[in-house]
C-alpha cells in the first residue's frame, strides 16, 4: 500500500504559455537555495577526498586541527568531524629536522622526537632512527592511499602517533603513527567546482568540473558522495577544448556551441565566433586582455552569445552580442570588481546571471537588440559568502543551479520567473501536455482561484512564488484554456492537452525518482536500492482518466482505488516488467501509483525505469537494483 502523504515535493516542468504580463519585480527577493550534494567525492581511496589544500597544522596544545584550502579559505575542527571558518594565521614555515636521508627527492620532513621522523613527497614515509631507515605508509598495489599531491604534514605537538596530511584531495588522518588512515573531508567544504558540465535530466544526473578530481557526477538518489566519471580518460569537454586550441593556435578557456555557429574565449583575452562550422573563424582581442571564464549561446538563437571574463580594475566582465560576434557590446555596469567566471540568460525574460568573484549577480536587458548596459543587483543571499564559480538555467528557464566555490552545488526557483509567470506539470523538468487529472503548477505567482471556460480548477496549495492546479478528470480537447486569479493579477494560459501524457514524479532537483518499495514502502535510491524478484511502486501523473470516475481535489480512498483506464507499462532497461496494478495513489491528490514486478534475474547497479500509458512515454528515471 502507498504511504499517505500530506507534504509531496513539487518538481516543476515547463509548457507552453500563451501571455502572461509581468508582474513581480526581483529587487528585494530572496531565492530559496536548496543544496545539491555534499562536497566529497568517492575516488576509491582511503576515504572520501575533496579540493586541494596547501598547509595542516595543529594548535600548541594539539586540541585542534586547522587547514588552509587552495582558495585561502581556512577551517579548523575539534572533534575531526565538524569543521568551521577559522582566522587563525598560520604558523610561519616549519623547521626542516636533520635528517640522515631522504626517502624521495624533495620530501617534507617534520619531526616527532629526535629520531622519529616523517616525510611526505609521492608517499608518506616513517623512520625511527633520524632518517637513516624510511617506512613507506600508504603505497598500496602501485598507489597512494590518500591521493597525490602532498603538499604538507603536521604532527600532533602532545602525540607523535597522531599526524595529519594536506594533499591535492583534502586532508587525511592518522592516530596510529601512519599505520591507517582516515578522511576528514566528508563535511570539510573545500570541492573546488569550476563548471557545469550537464544539468539533471531523465535518467542523468549533474555533472560539474572539479578541480584536481575532474569530471564528477552527483546521480539521481545519490546520498553518500560525487562520482568520478572517465577516470584515466579525457572527458568530451576537455576534448572540444583542446581540438580548438589546436585549430586556432591559442589555449582556449571556454567555448560554446550550436548549429553551426561556434564561440571560442582564450586565455589572451580573444573572443573567437565561426558561423560554418569552425571553417572560418573571426577574431577579436578584448580590451585588458583578460582570460574568457565562460560563453553562453542562446539555446534557440545562435547568433545571441554572453561571454564572462576574469580580471577587474574597469576591464571588461560580462560582453554580448546578437550577431554571431561581429561585434561585442560591454555590459559589466555596476557589477563590483573580481572577475566574472559563468554566464546564463534566458532570452524571453531578458534576465541574464553571472557568477563572479562577488557572489551571484543578476539583470534584465535587451537581448534582441542592442542597448546600454544595465543595472546589477546581487541574488546570493541565503548562499554560502564565497565566490560563485558557474551559473546555469535549466531547460525550460525554471530552476537556477550556481556552483560555490568549496562548498558546491545550490538551486532555485530563477527569480525572473516572478515577473515571467509560468504554468509547468508537476513532475519533472521535461516538455510535456497536461492530460485529465494531472497536476500543474504555476510558477511566480500565488494563485486564488482557477478556471477553464465554465469549470473550477481546485488550487491545491498556493505560496508566494508558487500554485499547485489540479485539471479536471472530464476535461477534453487538444487544449487547456486557463484563466487564473492571483496576486499578481489575472492570467490567461493556453497548455496543450492530450489524453495521456506520463511522468514519473522526481522527488528533488538531482532527479531522484518517487519510486518506493512495495513492501516497506521507503524511496528507492542508491542507499537503499530495489531487489530482484521484488515490487515497486512508481508515483506518477498524467495517466488520464480512471474508472470509476473520480472528481479532482479529492485525496483518493486508501481503499479500492479507481483505476487508470489506459493501457499502462513499465520497462527497466528497456526489458518489460510486470505491471500489477494502475490506480489513483491512495491518500494522495493527483498522484498515480503504477507498481510492477522486478524480475528474479537482474544486473546490479544503476538502471533506467520508463513507464507508458496509452502509447505515450514517460521520463527516464534511474534507479538502483540489489540481486
Amino acid at each position: 500500500m502507498c504511504p499517505k502523504a500530506t507534504n509531496l515535493p513539487v518538481v516543476l516542468l515547463a509548457v507552453n504559455l500563451l501571455l502572461v504580463p509581468a508582474a513581480a519585480q526581483t529587487a528585494g527577493v530572496r531565492p530559496d537555495w536548496r543544496h545539491i550534494g555534499n562536497s566529497a567525492v568517492e575516488m576509491q581511496l582511503a576515504g572520501l577526498v575533496t579540493g586541494p589544500a596547501e598547509r595542516i597544522w595543529f594548535s600548541a596544545d594539539g586540541s585542534s586541527l586547522s587547514v588552509l584550502c587552495r582558495n585561502q579559505s581556512e577551517f579548523s575542527t575539534a572533534d575531526l568531524e565538524k569543521w568551521e571558518v577559522s582566522r587563525l594565521p598560520a604558523p610561519p614555515a616549519w623547521p626542516v629536522p636533520a635528517a640522515d636521508s631522504l626517502p624521495e627527492p624533495g620530501a617534507i620532513v617534520r619531526a616527532a622526537s629526535t629520531a622519529r621522523l616523517y616525510a611526505a613527497g609521492k608517499s608518506v614515509w616513517r623512520s625511527e632512527d633520524g632518517g637513516k631507515n624510511w617506512r613507506n605508509l600508504t603505497a598500496y598495489h602501485g598507489r597512494s592511499l590518500v591521493g597525490d599531491g602532498l603538499r604538507d604534514l603536521a604532527v600532533s605537538p602532545v602525540n607523535p602517533e597522531e599526524i595529519a596530511l594536506a594533499t591535492d584531495l583534502g586532508v587525511w588522518h592518522s592516530v596510529d603513527g601512519g599505520i591507517s588512515w582516515s578522511s576528514l573531508n566528508d563535511n570539510l567544504p573545500n570541492l573546488g567546482i569550476r563548471r557545469f558540465l550537464a544539468l539533471p535530466a531523465g535518467s542523468n544526473g549533474l555533472r560539474v568540473l572539479a578541480d584536481a578530481v575532474g569530471e564528477i557526477e552527483w546521480a539521481p538518489g545519490e546520498k553518500r558522495a560525487w562520482r568520478q566519471q572517465h577516470s584515466g580518460a579525457a572527458s568530451a569537454d576537455s576534448v572540444i577544448r583542446q581540438s580548438l586550441s589546436n585549430a586556432l593556435g591559442t589555449t582556449i578557456t571556454a567555448y560554446g556551441l550550436l548549429d553551426n555557429y561556434l564561440y571560442a574565449g582564450s586565455s589572451d583575452g580573444r573572443l573567437w565566433s565561426s558561423a560554418d562550422g569552425g571553417r572560418s573563424w573571426l577574431g577579436e582581442p578584448l580590451a585588458g586582455g583578460s582570460p574568457v571564464e565562460s560563453i553562453f549561446v542562446d539555446p534557440k538563437e545562435p547568433r545571441l552569445a554572453l561571454a564572462a571574463l576574469a580580471g577587474g580594475g574597469g576591464s571588461p566582465r560580462v560582453l554580448r552580442t546578437e550577431n554571431g560576434g561581429l561585434f561585442w557590446d560591454d555590459l559589466t555596469a555596476n557589477l563590483p570588481d573580481g572577475s566574472a567566471h559563468g554566464i546564463t540568460a534566458e532570452r524571453t525574460s531578458g534576465a541574464v546571471y553571472v557568477a563572479t568573484d562577488t557572489g551571484l549577480w543578476m539583470t534584465y536587458t535587451d537581448l534582441a537588440a542592442p542597448g546600454p548596459a544595465t543595472r546589477w543587483v546581487p541574488i546570493s543571499t541565503g548562499l554560502p559568502p564565497a565566490a560563485a564559480r558557474d551559473v546555469r538555467l535549466d531547460s525550460g528557464g525554471n530552476q537556477l543551479f550556481v556552483a560555490v566555490d568549496g562548498f558546491g552545488v545550490f538551486t532555485a526557483l530563477a527569480p525572473h520567473r516572478l515577473r515571467d509567470v509560468r504554468v509547468v506539470s508537476s513532475a519533472d523538468f521535461s516538455l510535456r501536455a497536461a492530460a485529465p487529472g494531472s497536476l500543474l503548477t504555476v510558477l511566480g505567482a500565488r494563485v486564488t482561484t482557477a478556471r477553464s471556460g465554465d469549470r473550477s480548477l481546485p488550487v491545491l496549495d498556493a505560496r508566494a512564488v508558487e500554485s499547485q492546479l489540479q485539471v479536471p478528470f472530464d476535461a477534453a480537447g487538444s487544449s487547456l484554456a486557463l484563466s487564473l486569479g492571483s496576486t499578481a493579477g489575472s492570467l490567461w494560459v493556453g497548455i496543450p492537452l492530450r489524453p495521456v501524457s506520463p511522468a514519473i514524479f522526481v522527488a528533488s532537483a538531482d532527479g531522484a525518482p518517487m519510486v518506493m518499495d512495495s513492501e516497506s514502502g521507503l524511496l528507492l535510491d542508491a542507499a537503499n536500492p530495489a531487489r530482484a524478484g521484488s515490487r515497486i511502486q512508481i508515483l506518477a501523473t498524467g495517466l488520464g482518466r480512471v474508472r470509476p470516475d473520480w472528481p479532482a481535489g479529492l485525496a483518493a480512498p486508501l481503499e479500492n482505488a479507481p483505476k487508470v483506464i489506459a493501457p499502462v507499462r513499465a520497462t527497466l532497461n528497456g526489458a518489460p516488467l510486470t505491471v500489477t496494478r494502475a490506480i489513483l495513489a491512495p491518500g494522495y491528490v493527483g498522484f498515480y501509483l503504477v507498481e510492477a514486478q522486478l524480475p528474479d534475474l537482474v544486473n546490479g547497479g544503476p538502471a533506467e525505469l520508463m513507464i507508458e500509458a496509452g502509447g505515450q512515454q514517460s521520463n527516464p528515471v534511474r534507479i538502483y537494483v540489489r540481486q
